[in-house]
């Protein structure tokens, strides 16, 4: 059993090197290209996915939407999938050495955002039902905080490891259950 993640296509934030959280931010011209590219590949290479689950924000539904009409593969929202609020560090600068500490605070909330905990704990369920569905392969389209709780449902990592840890716009990975 095993499931595909990927991370959006690159966003106006990314490119100015701010955080974009659960702030909805649009993709760029380059970061549909990444989508349509990512697309081929998972036509031409992954052909047992068979369900795309997206988080809702318009920067990964654009690019799932784009990698299913591509493909064809059907694709769903899922909720659980959006981006953490990283409350007041939303728009600030991505590689500042406060927000890296930040990250390493695992039950903080930025004072109106959500904690780390709190995002593991709805990651975490929908991997244990992703676990579970043997009727589907599923492609995750998400943002670079839900591939940090990915990696760490399976790998144990030190805080500085996992404050550390990101993927590329439209990388994709394989996990195994």
């Amino acid at each position: 059993m095993h499931f595909y993640f990927t991370r959006h296509g690159q966003t106006f934030w990314n490119v100015s090197n701010q955080i974009c959280g659960a702030t909805d931010i649009g993709l760029t011209e380059q970061g549909y290209q990444q989508a349509k590219t990512l697309g081929e590949t998972i036509r031409q290479q992954y052909k047992d996915i068979d369900l795309i689950l997206t988080s809702p924000l318009s920067r990964a539904c654009e690019t799932a939407r784009t990698i299913s009409e591509i493909t064809g593969i059907p694709l769903q929202a899922e909720p659980r999938l959006i981006e953490q609020n990283f409350g007041v560090y939303e728009s600030t600068p991505r590689d500042s050495a406060e927000f890296h500490e930040a990250k390493k605070n695992f039950c903080d909330r930025f004072e109106t955002g959500e904690s780390m905990l709190q995002v593991a704990a709805r990651i975490f369920s929908l991997l244990d039902e992703i676990r579970k569905d043997t009727d589907h392969t599923v492609l995750l389209v998400a943002h670079n905080g839900i591939a940090r709780h990915i990696e760490a449902y399976f790998h144990s990592m030190s805080n500085e490891e996992f404050s550390s840890f990101g993927i590329q716009n439209c990388e994709i990975r394989r996990y195994d259950f």
